[in-house]
């Protein structure tokens, strides 16, 4: 993207805020907007800078990160965006993955993950794509197949009727964790074309991100963990 990308930093930690905003802003195409203590301050701080992604923290005091990004895709509409929501910590727990998930986060980053795959988890947030780390996905996947039960016919699960076979076949592919170049590779496709049908994906399903669609793929049944990986 031609313009710099806009940052919010959210940790209750003073160091570990301040370290992780001097390290972003050492990126020609990163612009740290501001920092934030706890989660309540996180909210009042994007409504005023419009971060384009905020890094979050998942433990802090009284709002969390997890409810502070509820609030924000909640308040989000056509002419004022939601920031995308990069969820940091140092706990990888699931129910905190479940929870940032269903809250609207569009990545999930473990704290000790390198300087350069932080850049670039940043990168792929703001460009509009899901962020899991890998090992996450996995135990995502194992998670919803020891307690999640397909849901009942609803809007995303009726929905699922109005995409073609290839975007099912997409749909698929996405919530097994494949990026987009995987897909175009896995499907013989250009990586624009893979684009394209995410997108439809997302307009026919009602979601917001792949994020979004990696959860209500499992949940609607579409994809049964286990026989979807090969």
């Amino acid at each position: 993207m031609s313009e710099t990308i806009g940052i919010l930093v959210a940790d209750d930690h003073e160091v570990v805020r301040a370290g992780f905003a001097a390290l972003l802003a050492t990126q020609p195409d990163f612009t740290v907007l501001g920092t934030a203590s706890d989660g309540g301050e996180a909210v009042r701080a994007c409504r005023e800078l419009r971060p384009d992604v905020v890094l979050m923290d998942v433990r802090m005091p009284g709002t969390d990160g997890i409810e502070a990004t509820r609030q924000l895709t909640g308040e989000a509409d056509d002419t004022v965006p939601a920031p995308k929501v990069l969820i940091l910590t140092t706990f990888d727990l699931d129910e905190y993955v479940f929870d940032a998930l269903r809250a609207g986060a569009s990545g999930f980053l473990l704290k000790d993950a390198t300087a350069e795959r932080l850049f670039e988890a940043v990168r792929v947030v703001a460009a509009g794509e899901a962020l899991l780390a890998p090992a996450i996905t996995r135990r995502l996947i194992s998670e919803f197949a020891k307690t999640r039960r397909p849901a009942a016919a609803g809007p995303v699960t009726g929905g699922l009727a109005a995409l073609t076979p290839r975007e099912t076949e997409v749909l698929r592919l996405v919530a097994a964790g494949l990026s987009n170049t995987e897909i175009a590779g896995r499907l013989v496709v250009t990586e624009e074309t893979v684009k394209t049908h995410v997108s439809r994906i997302l307009a026919k399903l009602g979601l917001r991100d792949r994020t979004q669609a990696v959860v209500a793929a499992y949940e609607s049944g579409l994809v049964i963990p286990g026989h979807d990986r090969g």
